[in-house]
């Protein structure tokens, strides 16, 4: 069963912030391709990630569809169109398999009613959100499909912890928003240089450093959004190899 303290935006909270949010979690468990709420939809429920990983993605006319931010274990999803009653603007569907703690949006509402403090965390997040869907675009029209994979796949793995990630090319293809030959491409590159291993839809990290060499800027300006947003100890990096160590130590407890 998840714990509040699995989530680093659950460990921010003030004591009297996490008792009014507490009694209204459950426990729930996504699997990989679910679609938690449309974009145009109402947002019945808010979704705190513990081992769950959820792409916020918009859909083109011509079907393509292209991920605006990736939501983990640092924040939340659904609390915009919770908070103010409007439908969502984004897809949410789950990129990777796992856990969560759910909350109605009418229980949150209340909640948010009665702490000040609680209210200002979630529309920083909500700005956290924006910053990184910010990031995204302005990452796909300025670098290589190679830097953007390795960004991808580094966000990716602070969320969940580890170092094989279930992956598809054909989802990945997806959610960087470029042709399933180009991130071929760009993973073979990564492959030979023994950064990555690929096989049967599962990526190992090899090289932690070397993959953050190879990454764009935005991995790390995206980091830093949320280490500003949580200002928490359990961002910090204290063992090389590692982008989000405390995370891991988070889950055991």
């Amino acid at each position: 069963m998840p714990k509040p303290s699995s989530n680093l935006l659950l460990t921010s909270l003030s004591s009297e912030d996490a008792h009014l949010l507490k009694a209204h979690l459950r426990p729930v468990h996504y699997d990989q391709g679910r679609v938690l709420f449309e974009a145009g939809g109402r947002v019945a429920f808010i979704c705190f990630p513990t081992s769950v990983i959820i792409s916020l993605v918009i859909q083109l006319s011509d079907g393509q569809v292209v991920e605006s931010a990736m939501v983990g274990r640092d924040g939340v999803v659904g609390i915009a169109a919770a908070m103010d009653g409007r439908t969502s603007l984004s897809r949410a569907i789950v990129q990777m398999t796992g856990d969560a703690l759910a909350c109605d949006a009418s229980m949150l509402k209340i909640a948010v009613s009665r702490s000040p403090a609680l209210s200002s965390v979630m529309i920083r997040h909500e700005q956290t959100v924006y910053a990184q869907a910010q990031q995204s675009t302005a990452c796909m029209a300025a670098h290589q499909v190679e830097q953007r994979l390795c960004r991808w796949l580094l966000r990716a793995r602070d969320l969940c912890g580890k170092d094989e990630l279930a992956f598809t090319q054909e989802f990945l293809a997806e959610m960087l928003g470029v042709r399933r030959t180009s991130v071929t491409a760009a993973a073979r590159v990564l492959q030979e240089a023994k950064i990555i291993s690929y096989a049967r839809g599962k990526i190992r990290v090899l090289d932690v450093q070397r993959l953050r060499e190879s990454s764009c800027e935005c991995y790390e300006a995206v980091r830093s959004h949320y280490s500003a947003l949580l200002r928490n100890k359990h961002l910090e990096t204290s063992r090389p190899g590692l982008s989000m160590p405390s995370l891991d130590r988070i889950e055991r407890t």
